[in-house]
């Protein structure tokens, strides 16, 4: 029973023969004269039989090396290209992309920086899961997220999403013609109030605030929690309260007049939302993609042009 000849001898076998010469196979696989000479013989040895006629000018093909290049070749040239349209694959940004997303991230979600990302690189599909709880990226085998930056762990890679963001206390205009509106944050316990919570078992959000660079926040007898944006301002236009969340949230309705903002004075500017990933030496192509894709785009509101 013949040695299995390993690839490399067959590699080797095949250079010699289509540069007809040791040394210029030699230079094109990148070894010695020597290892080439050597592999050649062990590949000779295993199958029994003598692949070339070497002489001191020329180096030809045997009947058995004609043979076994015929039959190998194809083979090895149907092997370079899968090699080759394998590390094409690896580097071109393909395959599902996981992304966490805040259902606050407004300028994120609204649509045109997604659209546009999936126009550019129409290989990568976007499973994106919108939740405001705690959420480990890296145990639920998520790609990335999208969060405020103040939440966002230190040791994670972080790149801007949208321009600054501030949490905005609003009403509408009814709401404010029956019951006023507050002159100070420390009002706002004597009003209705609509608040948020990510979760039943969490704590309703504190609204906070700022005044003369101390920061301060206030804890509303809200009359209504929900973990639905959505709700919260239905109800707000519908005069059952002041509510309080991001500013992107409630710019629509603002420019339409369906909701006034309130004590805009206490409420400070601070960094908005930010795609954030593991620290990877090696960033997946579909996620280099997108973080390319986000670099490029502008920081904007969601309010719309």
């Amino acid at each position: 029973m013949t040695n299995q000849p390993d690839l490399n001898a067959i590699a080797t076998f095949l250079a010699v023969a289509e540069a007809r010469s040791f040394r210029a196979a030699a230079e094109r696989l990148g070894v010695t004269h020597p290892a080439v000479s050597q592999a050649l013989r062990k590949l000779e040895n295993g199958l029994g039989t003598a692949l070339f006629r070497r002489t001191t000018r020329s180096v030809t093909l045997t009947e058995a090396g004609t043979a076994l290049y015929a039959s190998t070749a194809p083979a090895m040239a149907e092997m370079r290209q899968a090699l080759a349209a394998t590390a094409d694959r690896s580097n071109r940004p393909a395959g599902q992309l996981r992304l966490a997303v805040s259902s606050i991230a407004e300028s994120f979600l609204s649509g045109p920086l997604l659209a546009s990302f999936m126009e550019a690189y129409p290989a990568v599909t976007l499973d994106i899961l919108v939740t405001d709880e705690e959420f480990d990226i890296v145990a639920h085998g998520y790609d990335a997220g999208v969060r405020l930056g103040e939440v966002i762990e230190q040791d994670m890679i972080a790149i801007p999403v949208s321009a600054e963001q501030r949490q905005l206390v609003v009403a509408a205009p009814a709401y404010i013609e029956r019951h006023g509106a507050p002159a100070h944050p420390r009002d706002l316990p004597r009003h209705r109030c609509i608040g948020w919570r990510p979760a039943p078992d969490v704590a309703p959000y504190r609204w906070e605030f700022a005044e003369e660079g101390r920061e301060f926040d206030v804890d509303v007898a809200a009359e209504v929690t929900t973990n639905d944006m959505a709700l919260m301002i239905r109800l707000a236009c519908a005069g059952g309260g002041i509510s309080f969340g991001m500013e992107e949230s409630f710019l629509p309705w603002i420019a339409h007049g369906e909701l006034v903002p309130l004590l805009e004075d206490y409420c400070p500017r601070f960094p908005g939302f930010f795609l954030y990933f593991p620290s990877r030496r090696n960033l997946a192509p579909k996620l280099r993609a997108l973080v390319d894709h986000v670099k490029l785009a502008p920081l904007k509101s969601a309010l719309p042009e």
